[in-house]
C-alpha cells in the first residue's frame, strides 16, 4: 500500500499574543501519490495556513506533519529546508520570481540550492522544463518582460525543478485572466495524470477546484468535508 507523501495528524496552529488566534485546529489529512486535492473554504478559514503547515513553511503548535513518513516537528530548520527543497514544490498567487533574474535563472535557484546537479546539468534541466511549459523562446527574459500567465508558468517550472513528489499551490490562478488560468489548470492536471505527482491547491476558484480528484473544505480552521469529486467534474478529459 502506498505511503502518504505528506500527512497532517491532529495538526493545529495557534498564534499567541494579546489576542489568541486559532489558524488551524486538529486537522488530519493524508496526501497520496497521484492525487489532486483542492482545499476550499471562506476567506480566513485557515486554507493557506494549512498549506504552509503541509509545506513546512510554518510549524504546528499541536500535532505533527509527516513528509515521506518522516516526522518533521523536531527537526532543525536546515533539515526542514532540505526536505522542502527535495520533496515539495511551491506555486503562489504572486509568483515571487526574482525580478532581476531571467526566467532560466529563477528556475535554477532551487536546483543550485539543493546541489544534486552540476551547473551544466541544472541548466539543461531548467531549459527542458521551460520548453515543456511553452517558454523555450523566453528563457532569457526577466519577469517584467513576461505576461502574467508566462510568469506563473515560470513559477511552475521552478516548483518542478528538483523533481518533488508534491506540488503545493496557493491560489495559483488568482491573479490570472481566464485563458491563462485554463492553461495553468491544464498544467497542474498533467502533473498529476502524466507525471504521477501529487498536487494540493488552495483556491476560491470553483472551476479550478472542480478539476481536482478530491475536495477538502475548511471552516474556522477545521476540515468539515473531505470527499472524492465525480470524474465528470474533475474534468480529466477536458
Amino acid at each position: 500500500m502506498n505511503e502518504p507523501l505528506i500527512e497532517a495528524r491532529g495538526a493545529g496552529r495557534i498564534l499567541s499574543g494579546e489576542i489568541t488566534t486559532t489558524l488551524v485546529s486538529d486537522v488530519s489529512l493524508a496526501v497520496m501519490p497521484g492525487e489532486f486535492v483542492a482545499i476550499t473554504g471562506p476567506s480566513g478559514s485557515g486554507k493557506s495556513s494549512l498549506l504552509y503547515l503541509l509545506g513546512l513553511l510554518d510549524l504546528p503548535t499541536a500535532g505533527e506533519i509527516f513528509v515521506g513518513g518522516e516526522a518533521t516537528h523536531a527537526l532543525d530548520e536546515n533539515h526542514r529546508a532540505q526536505i522542502r527543497l527535495a520533496s515539495i514544490g511551491f506555486v503562489f498567487q504572486f509568483h515571487f520570481l526574482l525580478p532581476e533574474f531571467s526566467a532560466l535563472d529563477n528556475v535554477l535557484l532551487p536546483i543550485r540550492a539543493l546541489g544534486r546537479l552540476s551547473e551544466s546539468q541544472g541548466r539543461t534541466r531548467a531549459k527542458e522544463l521551460l520548453a515543456t511549459l511553452g517558454l523555450a523562446e523566453h528563457i532569457w527574459k526577466r519577469p517584467d518582460q513576461l505576461s502574467g500567465g508566462q510568469r506563473q508558468r515560470v513559477a511552475i517550472a521552478r516548483a518542478l525543478a528538483n523533481e518533488p513528489s508534491v506540488i503545493l499551490a496557493d491560489e495559483p490562478t488568482g491573479n490570472l485572466d481566464t485563458a491563462a488560468s485554463a492553461q495553468v489548470v491544464a498544467i497542474l492536471r498533467q502533473i498529476v495524470d502524466v507525471d504521477k505527482k501529487a498536487v494540493v491547491i488552495v483556491t476560491h476558484d470553483l472551476t479550478l477546484a472542480a478539476k481536482a480528484d478530491r475536495g477538502v473544505q475548511i471552516v474556522d480552521g477545521r476540515i468539515v468535508k473531505d470527499h472524492e469529486l465525480p470524474l465528470q467534474s474533475a474534468g480529466r478529459a477536458s
